[in-house]
């Protein structure tokens, strides 16, 4: 049985994104000089990936380790360490939360342990405090209570409204909150320097988005179309290995519009939700995830489209 802490090791070489270190869960990917993606699984939260279904980020300065989203849970965020460890020494100083989704925030009290910086948007932790209960219940039912151990709900110390830059170590890094995106209070993380975007759960690729209850559709686009003003020149998305901002519009902006677009359509000619399943997504069939997930986003979509 392989003991926690020990990584395979997996060399790859192709451009412009190259995975270097990876265990049956996680791939390290090297997207720039100091800038690194952990790429979670694709599928579902479970006991092998300790809620780490997601992609997160980290940044080697000067001055210490800057971490994008922390882990899904406390064992999730020290699966996590042991891959920045891999790169380097430093110690963690700042830890961004880009969202209220579990893995964006739920590994923030192995971070607090060792001292780190915590910083969210305002709405972000209105979010994780309103659905805190819900979160943790359907978590701990996905990852079991041996996965679950040892995480807590801890809240960002740092909070702003819109928009908050900072320098650490000679790097600077600017967080968007764009408005509500696949949760309240999404933010996308931007580094002017390197032209290099985290989105958080702004962007999806390879597997389908998730439409839920906690969702806006509609302010999602608003929030993705922010985002890809900057022109980013490397993507580092919520979920999916690290990609272009072409293949972010046509796997996340691309499905938001024509899910709008055809729901409504099919509101105005007189559709019911009882018949939702009528609506044709087959040409994002190729997204995984597609076959439980598309039905589902239809429906919300309807039920938002009502309300609007």
């Amino acid at each position: 049985m392989r003991r926690p802490g020990y990584y395979w090791i997996l060399v790859f070489c192709f451009f412009p994104f190259s995975p270097s270190i990876a265990d049956n869960t996680l791939e390290l990917h090297r997207v720039a000089d100091n800038i690194y993606a952990i790429v979670g699984e694709l599928g579902n939260r479970t006991p092998e990936n300790l809620g780490n279904n997601a992609t997160f980020g980290f940044v080697v300065t000067g001055q210490g380790v800057v971490v994008i989203d922390p882990g899904g849970t406390y064992k999730g965020a020290q699966q996590l360490h042991q891959l920045i460890k891999g790169v380097t020494s430093k110690p963690i100083v700042t830890v961004i939360n880009t969202g209220g989704q579990d893995h964006r925030w739920l590994g923030n009290g192995y971070f607090k342990g060792l001292d780190a910086n915590i910083i969210a948007s305002k709405n972000a932790v209105n979010d994780q405090k309103t659905r805190q209960q819900d979160i943790i219940s359907r978590l701990g039912n996905r990852v079991g209570d041996a996965g679950l151990e040892g995480t807590d709900a801890i809240h960002a110390e740092q909070v702003f409204d819109n928009q908050l830059r900072f320098e650490i170590g000679g790097v600077i890094f600017e967080i968007i909150h764009a408005g509500h995106a696949h949760t309240p209070g999404d933010s996308f993380v931007w580094l002017p320097q390197h032209k290099i975007m985290f989105t958080g759960d702004i962007v999806y690729t390879q597997r389908m988005l998730s439409v839920g209850s906690q969702s806006s559709s509609k302010s999602w686009i608003n929030a993705y179309r922010t985002m890809a003003a900057y022109k980013p020149e490397k993507i580092v998305p919520g979920h999916g290995q690290p990609t272009t901002l072409e293949r972010a519009n046509a796997d996340t902006y691309d499905y938001l519009v024509f899910l709008r677009n055809t729901v409504s359509r099919f509101i105005d000619d007189g559709g019911d939700i009882a018949d939702i399943s009528r609506v044709d997504q087959s040409g994002f069939k190729y997204l995984l995830n597609y076959k439980t997930l598309a039905g589902r986003n239809a429906q919300q979509v309807y039920s938002e489209l009502e309300w609007e």
